[in-house]
């Protein structure tokens, strides 16, 4: 049974891994093609999903930086000209 538990959580993680590297902008990706990321992935069992999740992952920007309105409905000083 442990063995069955072991098989279906490693073929989750790749497809969660594979899923992410089809999902992930080409000229964010780490150290890799996207492309070489993939194969590694479905070709080395563990070993690619873990390199992927640690190495190969975009680096998420920090969402703390205040940017500024991203829409002219987020902006107050838009929305005040308007009236």
């Amino acid at each position: 049974m442990a063995r069955v538990l072991l098989i279906i959580a490693i073929v989750m993680l790749t497809v969660y891994c594979v899923v992410e590297v089809a999902q992930a902008r080409g000229y964010k990706v780490r150290l890799m093609p996207r492309w070489l990321w993939a194969f590694a992935v479905v070709c080395l069992p563990v070993l690619g999903p873990v390199a992927w999740l640690t190495l190969g992952r975009p680096i998420k920007s920090n969402p703390s930086i205040d940017r500024g309105p991203r829409a002219p409905d987020d902006d107050e000083d838009f929305l005040r000209g308007l009236r």
